[in-house]
């Protein structure tokens, strides 16, 4: 989900800059930042992100500027020239000097300066925004997509690499069984006039040897390794659905490792777990 995209659009009076970028997030968090002109703007801006986009801490940031001087005051040369002549009758009235300087005395008085704002965002000015955003977006998707493809190397060589470990685990086997009785039969040779019946005896040992079969385990991984790369090749939006394949996985591991039983067997499953914690890490930047 991370991600960054730039654009600038000029049209003949203004450079308009759009920069959004994106980091790992459940859902669409979305921030913005715009020229004061443009807040009629976000609204529509704020759609057309989370329409792409879906998912992350978005912020969004839009930047104007102009290229040429823009007369945004005027002075009212009306109402000064009011103010003018009251100034001068009420020096003859009151018998007092005219002003020496009239610029600065008539520039202090309401009103003389107005100041033009726009009321809405004229229409090439507003496409050129629009155009600014939908430009950035594109670059971010572009970037996101460059992502998603190193993602995907990354996610099959780990998966390769659990499978691998997986197919070491039936060597050892034979001789985890084997010496799991070896230790069983040892403890009760220990044990001295202690009389115990040999077929109920090997019904237990049966019983403890089947509980810690793995067969089942080695299946179900196997087949959450199969789904997580089938899941992976379906298209966007399975970054949680990948999440959650990971977690069983994970489940699986575990539960292989509680009844190994054997070091080799246990050296195994530290080097899966090492594999999925960088698929659980790396899990989060996809969609």
């Amino acid at each position: 989900m991370t991600g960054f995209g730039k654009a600038v659009v000029e049209i003949p009076n203004k450079k308009i800059t759009a920069e959004i970028k994106s980091l790992n997030s459940k859902q669409l968090d979305m921030s913005t930042r715009l020229p004061s002109a443009y807040r009629e703007k976000e609204l529509e801006l704020r759609n057309r992100v989370s329409r792409r986009l879906e998912r992350g801490k978005v912020e969004l940031h839009v930047y104007v500027e102009s290229l040429q001087e823009e007369a945004t005051t005027s002075l009212n040369i009306p109402l000064m020239a009011a103010y003018k002549t009251q100034i001068e009758e009420m020096a003859q009235q009151l018998n007092i000097p005219i002003p020496s300087d009239w610029y600065s005395l008539l520039m202090r008085f309401p009103d003389t300066v107005k100041t033009e704002s726009l009321t809405t965002i004229p229409e090439q000015e507003s496409e050129a925004l629009i155009k600014a955003v939908d430009l950035a977006i594109e670059g971010l998707m572009q970037f996101r997509a460059q992502e998603g493809l190193k993602l995907e190397e990354f996610f099959t060589a780990r998966i390769d690499n659990i499978r691998n470990l997986l197919g070491e685990v039936p060597q050892y086997e034979a001789e985890r069984v084997a010496k799991i009785r070896a230790r069983i039969e040892d403890g009760l040779a220990k044990l001295e006039q202690i009389d115990y019946d040999r077929s109920r005896l090997e019904q237990e040992m049966i019983y403890y040897i089947e509980k810690l079969d793995v067969n089942e385990e080695k299946q179900r991984l196997a087949q959450h390794l199969n789904y997580f790369m089938e899941t992976m090749d379906t298209g966007n939006g399975q970054g949680k659905k990948l999440g959650f394949i990971s977690q069983e996985m994970g489940r699986e591991i575990n539960t292989l490792g509680s009844k190994s039983n054997h070091a080799e067997m246990q050296k195994l499953v530290v080097r899966m777990k090492d594999e999925l914690e960088q698929i659980k890490e790396q899990v989060l930047n996809v969609m």
